[in-house]
């Protein structure tokens, strides 16, 4: 039975937010937050439990470039499924970062092909979709369903995309391909729309009940053997000038909550998910 694993970073879920075991690895989280080097990466996992078949909850989605570690301590062969309102699959650098990190997931041979659901953000369009491994795109092992009405005309012709009324149509036909596959899950809160959740970044459409209800649709398929949930807003801290540059550009103006609103909004959100993903 894969293990329950809280990853404490920065504060952004209170220490008893799961039934799990509990890593404080908020010294860390300035030195990882938004992009980190492959040195201070691998001296993080050298000390930092979880991955494989694990399902872990960390910080805010500016560390959602730890699942690819998550995934690298995967033992089998998988296929990677992200719901996240950025595709996260920038070739740019630097290359350890929140926005490309499924460009790593992919370079492990034991990913057989990753997908992600929910995006709705310019990366789509042009001409961010120039920066993205077009040859994942073109092979099909890189597929991606974003919200139509998020995308501009050109985005529309390029991606084959999701609407309200068809979505669930959509993912139903997307998780009956997927018989017999083990599956690594991951969720990016800002996937969800902004009265369900309080993140650091751009809001998606989704509901909680919507991912409760596609979670449930792969595990009728599939197996899911591990995954994760981070994205909850925290208060950013940064460990490098260059870091707190790149990441205050890329940034959208924070939407102002209160810490008590935001916390009941995610502890809300993660009441729903949580359980789907494992089963629990």
């Amino acid at each position: 039975m894969a293990e329950a694993l809280h990853i404490d970073l920065d504060g952004a879920w209170p220490r008893e937010a799961i039934v799990g075991a509990y890593h404080d690895a908020r010294a860390w989280g300035p030195r990882l937050r938004y992009c980190t080097s492959e040195e201070e990466l691998e001296s993080f996992a050298a000390e930092t439990p979880g991955g494989g078949r694990t399902f872990t909850l960390f910080g805010s989605g500016d560390f959602h470039h730890l699942s690819a570690l998550w995934v690298r301590r995967v033992a089998e062969k998988v296929t990677v499924i992200s719901f996240d309102n950025h595709p996260d699959w920038d070739t740019r650098p630097p290359r350890w970062g929140c926005g490309m990190w499924l460009n790593r997931a992919l370079e492990y041979p034991h990913v057989e092909a990753a997908a992600i659901w929910g995006c709705g953000n310019f990366e789509l369009n042009w001409p961010g979709h120039l920066f993205t491994d077009r040859r994942a795109l073109a092979s099909g092992r890189l597929r991606v369903w974003p919200w139509t009405e998020r995308l501009a005309p050109s985005g529309q012709r390029r991606f084959p995309g999701i609407t309200p009324l068809d979505w669930r149509a959509q993912f139903q036909a997307f998780a009956a391909q997927l018989a017999g596959r083990r599956l690594y899950v991951t969720v990016d809160l800002d996937c969800l729309h902004a009265a369900e959740s309080a993140t650091n970044w751009e809001p998606g459409l989704f509901t909680a009940a919507d991912l409760a209800w596609a979670l449930r649709e792969l595990r009728a398929h599939g197996e899911i053997i591990g995954g994760d949930v981070c994205g909850a807003a925290s208060n950013p801290r940064y460990a490098r000038w260059g870091q707190r540059l790149l990441a205050r550009w890329d940034h959208p103006r924070p939407t102002p909550l209160s810490p008590a609103e935001s916390a009941a909004l995610n502890a809300r959100a993660l009441t729903t998910i949580w359980p789907a993903l494992t089963a629990g």
